[in-house]
């Protein structure tokens, strides 16, 4: 180009460079999360059905739902004639706080989607979704192995404002491939792993004795509350930013067949929910500050047998539900929209919470869930 071609178009590139500038100046800025801390909480397999409708009435029999329990104990307990009822006395800090203070998605009675994407609706390849953004074809066993993908508690993990403040607990032993923990190095305390070691308390060695000499419904799963105490426990020693926790006993008494028992368990993950809640916002590092995701992996099938499996031969195993809280997600409460979420999401979606973009890293994921991102307004 000549020079007096490249003299004649200057004052159009300034004038181009100022009108750029002043739009970019124009526009309100997007103020930073104020989320410093994500929790990320499953119930492995529970369904949106007892979450959105409560205790199932064809299922509260010995017949079909496998009681040993006096029906009337049990119905005194979480059968209530409307759904909203029943639904808060299964859940009640879902219900009275989460879903108040929050939203939650997946009431397939109301049009509202969530589900996952990886055609096998099971494990593995369910919290391979979750926690990689995408779904991978190749996984398609829970007893895959060591995963291939980096899952986001990885990456995040390896940015240096987060690295070592990434940790997790689950009951099932499977995380440490989940996970992939040779190669993550995450801290991660799964399945009968003792819990405590070195010079243990009285309290600390009585945990690890029941860990050692309980007799085991699964020898890969722990028990729920046996999982809770080294929890709640950990924050006295470290303050990880970023938590996965991950709660088995909802799928393992469906397998068994014991729907008495699965709604106990649910009853109980709620408690267990509330209970890590009102930890955190006990201490200052988390009050005010922390956001919860909670979903499951999968969904079941429905009916008086297939409500105990899952998977392609179950029909509605793929339907799943999510709900966060904190305080960049709107209190927007029981969500009618009219297009699906997807637990693909959940990563990109963490990770946005925490102010990251983890597709930038991870171009296969799937978008965050934009909804559970506005901000709802000043702190509360």
């Amino acid at each position: 180009m000549s020079y007096s071609l490249r003299a004649q178009r200057a004052p159009y590139l300034v004038l181009a460079a100022v009108l750029a500038l002043s739009i970019a100046l124009a526009l309100p800025a997007q103020p930073p999360p104020r989320t410093r801390n994500v929790v990320l909480i499953v119930s492995d397999g529970l369904r949106w059905q007892e979450v959105f409708t409560g205790a199932d009435a064809t299922l509260l029999n010995e017949e079909h739902g496998g009681i040993w329990e006096k029906q009337e104990d049990l119905r005194r307990d979480f059968w209530r004639e409307h759904a909203g009822e029943r639904r808060r006395a299964l859940l009640p800090f879902l219900w009275s706080t989460v879903a108040v203070r929050g939203q939650i998605f997946g009431n397939q009675a109301i049009g509202s989607v969530a589900r996952v994407t990886n055609g096998m609706a099971f494990s593995y390849p369910g919290y391979n979704e979750m926690l990689t953004g995408h779904a991978d074809a190749r996984i398609n066993s829970n007893e895959f192995g060591p995963n291939p993908n980096v899952s986001v508690l990885e990456w995040l993990n390896t940015l240096p404002e987060l690295h070592g403040k990434v940790a997790a607990f689950a009951t099932w032993a499977t995380f440490n491939d989940i996970l992939n923990v040779p190669r993550s190095h995450l801290p991660l305390q799964a399945g009968w792993d003792l819990p405590y070691h070195g010079s243990l308390t009285p309290r600390q060695a009585l945990l690890n004795r029941l860990y050692e000499s309980t007799t085991r419904l699964d020898r890969e799963d722990v028990y729920d509350a046996f999982l809770q105490v080294p929890l709640l426990d950990s924050f006295d020693r470290e303050q990880p930013r970023v938590l996965f926790v991950g709660y088995g006993e909802t799928d393992n008494w469906a397998h068994s067949g014991r729907y008495d028992l699965v709604l106990r368990s649910a009853h109980a993950f709620d408690g267990f929910v509330r209970e890590l809640w009102e930890r955190l916002q006990a201490i200052p590092a988390y009050r005010d500050s922390t956001t919860f995701i909670i979903t499951t992996d999968h969904g079941r099938g429905s009916g008086p047998v297939e409500w105990k499996e899952h998977g392609i031969e179950q029909k509605g195993s793929e339907n799943i539900w999510i709900a966060v809280m904190g305080p960049d997600t709107a209190a927007l409460g029981e969500r009618r929209q009219t297009h699906e979420v997807h637990q693909a999401q959940i990563a990109a979606t963490l990770a946005a919470l925490l102010g990251k973009d983890y597709r930038e890293a991870v171009p296969a994921a799937a978008p965050p869930i934009s909804e559970v991102l506005s901000r709802p307004g000043p702190a509360h």
